[in-house]
């Protein structure tokens, strides 16, 4: 008897840690790009800029809140309204992250110059070189959940790095620098204490925001990892979970828990992300894997429970390798 979708989804929930088939899918990416509706791989640049106005507006009220009113209130009251500012600045700072890292896949615009113009405006504001992380990056896209092929930095022979390339990783140094001395000025005219709270720690939980994010997309007891005898680019784009974290799905633009989407098909813009994903999971089934557990109770299992990857003892398949934590 067939399952609904519906159903499954249930079903997932209530198990969360039932693992992801790690057998060839019986469908195409071809097939997966078909159930999706045509309009969700258009990328519109009023709708993308809106999202840019409405982070950066809030962010600016925010700010203009923090700067003029803080100061005013009592203490402690001021201590706990400096750490509402910090928790809702750094989260709203995360989801302009989330921005320029679309650019990087070129799911901003139909315009490249346009995507990375945006992307290394929005990146080196965070103080991250973009065109470094950009190429980083589709290391990681092109090479998920593969044993063997480093996802973080790959080294390449100064001989096979075109200039245009290294062109590029000078403008990414130059907006980081840019941004840096920016700092440094606004060090000499209001303090070092008033530009940490005001940039360095929301910076800070942006930059925790992203490591718990990544952490906790491609670490999960259900999902397998391949060496090279098993791996090829469907299984290990499908070796991702979507988890749910509440509104703050919305204020990162749902890299959360449309994540699986976003490996599948990158360069989508995360407006449509949420319609494409809702398209394509009856036809991944077993393959989609979402987890509804509390983001804290989620971490703390996976950092438990996910400390080494094995093949399961007496498999006959000996390339594909699953979370354990007993020595």
């Amino acid at each position: 008897m067939s399952i609904s979708p519906s159903e499954l989804h249930q079903k997932q929930q209530h198990d969360p840690l039932r693992r992801v088939p790690a057998l060839k899918p019986p469908f195409t990416l071809g097939q997966l790009k078909k159930a999706i509706p045509p309009h969700c791989f258009n990328r519109s640049i009023p709708c993308s800029f809106s999202y840019v106005a409405y982070d950066l507006t809030i962010v600016f009220i925010l700010y203009y809140v923090a700067t003029n009113y803080i100061s005013l209130l009592p203490s402690p009251l001021n201590y706990l309204a400096w750490t509402l500012y910090w928790v809702c600045q750094g989260c709203v700072l995360t989801g302009v992250w989330v921005i320029a890292h679309e650019c990087g896949h070129h799911a901003f615009s139909d315009y490249q110059w346009l995507d990375d113009t945006v992307g290394l405006i929005l990146h080196s504001s965070l103080l991250v070189p973009y065109f470094s992380w950009k190429y980083s990056h589709r290391r990681h896209h092109s090479n998920t959940g593969s044993l063997e092929r480093d996802e973080v930095f790959v080294p390449k022979p100064k001989s096979e790095m075109p200039w245009f390339s290294k062109l590029q990783i000078f403008i990414s140094d130059v907006g980081v620098f840019a941004v840096t001395y920016v700092l440094y000025r606004l060090v000499v005219s209001y303090g070092i204490s008033w530009v940490i709270q005001v940039y360095g720690v929301p910076l800070l939980i942006v930059n925790g925001f992203l490591v718990l994010i990544t952490y906790l997309q491609h670490t999960h007891p259900s999902l397998p990892h391949y060496d090279s005898s098993e791996w090829d680019w469907l299984r290990g784009a499908l070796a991702t979970v979507d988890r749910d974290y509440g509104v703050l799905n919305k204020v990162f633009h749902n890299i959360t828990d449309t994540h699986v989407a976003h490996h599948l098909f990158s360069t989508m813009p995360h407006y449509h992300a949420m319609e494409a994903t809702k398209a394509i999971k009856p036809i991944l089934g077993e393959y989609y894997q979402f987890d509804g557990t509390p983001i804290y109770k989620a971490t703390w299992r996976e950092a438990r429970e996910c400390i080494y990857v094995e093949p399961d003892e007496g498999s006959k398949e000996k390339g594909v390798f699953w979370y354990k934590n007993k020595f």
